[in-house]
């Protein structure tokens, strides 16, 4: 194949399409799929039951499917699966899952997600989202659509950050993020909205104006949590263009296990 360097170590067993590029000195593992005008950069190693997509850019010296760092892993058959067009920068490391947990590590499409980024095993990160250099992923962690996370951040095992929430640069997050925030600090801090995503993303200013109202709720006006749902399930009717994104944060507080960020 004409688009693999001479230099390139192709394992046996590999599946890669005709038209993606492999550059100099890669290794690709027996179990690794490369999908149609992918590009991997030199010196990448790409091993595991690793699957990748389409039109995705791996720049050099980016580090796929290697095993866990997880005392328990004992060699079992686990994956990482990255979608399309994702933008993978250097000396990235993405780690496959381990049994008991899915055993899946889960990368979405259009993504950007810069250098020395380390997403750890059976994690899931949807689409579109930014990953700034050096943001650190614990096990577990599930990072929504159109989520934005400052460089130097580390994330707990097990966090949640909801669609279009917003970490700001250098921070420890070790609770979950509902959608629509801005945080940022060590300890993590909420201090308002990412009113600027959403402008970016097309949200009309009666959707801001309900989500808004909704973080007031939730921050503002000292409620218990509880007695913030409740007036939250409340505010469709005054709000009705944000009836989706209130019905979205809502079930994320629903299914949050490690209490949110207030």
């Amino acid at each position: 194949m004409s688009n693999i360097h001479p230099t390139a170590i192709v394992e046996a067993g590999a599946c890669i399409d005709p038209s993606a590029t492999v550059g100099p000195y890669a290794v690709i593992g027996p179990h690794v799929s490369i999908g149609a005008g992918t590009t991997v950069g030199a010196h990448c190693v790409i091993e595991g039951r690793t699957t990748i997509g389409v039109d995705n850019r791996i720049f050099q010296f980016a580090s796929l499917g290697a095993v866990p760092q997880d005392k328990k892993y004992a060699g079992e058959p686990t994956e990482l699966i990255i979608g399309d067009r994702n933008v993978i920068r250097e000396f990235c490391t993405f780690n496959l899952g381990v049994p008991g947990a899915g055993g899946v590590t889960r990368v979405g499409s259009d993504n950007w997600i810069m250098a020395y980024t380390h997403i750890a095993h059976d994690c899931r990160v949807d689409n579109h989202t930014t990953l700034s250099n050096n943001t650190t992923l614990a096990g577990h962690v599930h990072l929504a659509d159109w989520v934005t996370i400052g460089g130097l951040t580390g994330i707990h095992q097990f966090v949640s950050i909801g669609a279009h929430a917003m970490v700001g640069f250098a921070s420890a997050v070790s609770q979950d993020v509902p959608p629509f925030m801005l945080v940022d600090g060590n300890p993590l801090s909420v201090r308002g909205l990412n009113i600027v995503g959403l402008r970016r993303r097309g949200f009309s200013a009666e959707r801001i104006a309900g989500i808004k109202q909704m973080h007031r709720v939730l921050y503002r006006q000292g409620l218990t949590l509880e007695a913030a749902r409740a007036a939250m399930a409340e505010l469709p009717a005054a709000h009705p263009e944000a009836a989706a994104d209130i019905a979205l944060a809502l079930a994320f507080l629903d299914a949050s296990t490690r209490g949110i960020a207030r």
